[in-house]
């Protein structure tokens, strides 16, 4: 194939990625579009140097999330040109993964799911599920994902309040975190509409699975850090990533996952 041929791919994919990382910035701080400030001290960038990757006037430099997320969803939007879904085509599946992108970073960063783009995500995945599930499987997938997600999510407010108590016996203070958030059951829903049924309950059992699996390699990390090892079992880490990275598997590297089943 001519190179000529990868320079939407490239372009868009590029283009991606500053949009995720634009919004990412910018929603869970403000709640609304706005111009983009510095984490550490809060001064406003120029949008050019905000585009341009550049320090704030302060001198503080930008996250390397931002150059992570360039480059993954360079290659991603490269990997979908070449290989695109059969279902839903490039364009549709550049911006359903755009969307993975935006809810994965603000959950890895702020353990947050936000309204806007839980309502945007329904929205596309009305059209994403109406075009590869039809309206019947579509809506049976969201109402699946949602009462899944609810009866799990009920369990981890039970696991909570364990906890909690836990804490307390101890003599140190409890906190509100929960195993899983209510934002976590909107994204299920989410995830269902996308996926239809019956194939929503396996993606979230995969991304139970994946969640216990990094779960695992962080309670290795945290146990090799001296500093880390009295609070160990006391962190919390968010499964939305989870669930959005075994969606992507499922749509867009369905035969990873084919190859991994017991035959």
């Amino acid at each position: 194939m001519s190179a000529t041929l990868l320079i939407l791919p490239i372009f868009l994919g590029w283009l991606a990625g500053i949009i995720i990382n634009y919004l990412a910035d910018v929603l869970p701080i403000a709640r609304h579009l706005s111009r983009p400030t510095c984490p550490q001290c809060g001064a406003a960038f120029t949008w050019k140097d905000y585009l341009l990757f550049q320090a704030c006037p302060n001198g503080h430099k930008r996250k390397p999330r931002i150059w992570i997320v360039q480059i993954v969803l360079l290659a991603i939007s490269i990997y979908t040109w070449l290989q695109p879904s059969l279902k839903i085509g490039y364009g549709l599946g550049l911006l359903l993964i755009a969307y993975f992108g935006l809810v994965f970073v603000i959950d890895m960063e702020h353990r947050l799911i936000l309204h806007p783009t839980s309502i945007f995500g329904a929205l596309l995945g009305l059209v994403v599920g109406f075009i590869s599930n039809g309206p019947v499987l579509t809506l049976l997938g969201g109402l699946g994902g949602f009462l899944i997600m609810l009866a799990l999510y009920y369990f981890g407010v039970l696991f909570s309040r364990l906890r909690a108590n836990r804490l307390r016996a101890r003599g140190q203070d409890a906190d509100d975190e929960e195993a899983l958030g209510a934002g976590d059951v909107i994204l299920a829903a989410v995830l269902g509409l996308i996926l239809g049924w019956p194939l929503i309950w396996f993606s979230l059992l995969l991304g139970i699975m994946l969640g216990g699996v990094f779960g695992l390699l962080l309670l290795v990390f945290l146990l090799s850090a001296r500093k880390y090892r009295e609070n160990v079992f006391m962190v919390f880490m968010p499964y939305g990533p989870s669930f959005i990275l075994s969606a992507f598997l499922i749509i867009f590297l369905p035969n990873w996952i084919i190859n991994i089943l017991p035959k």
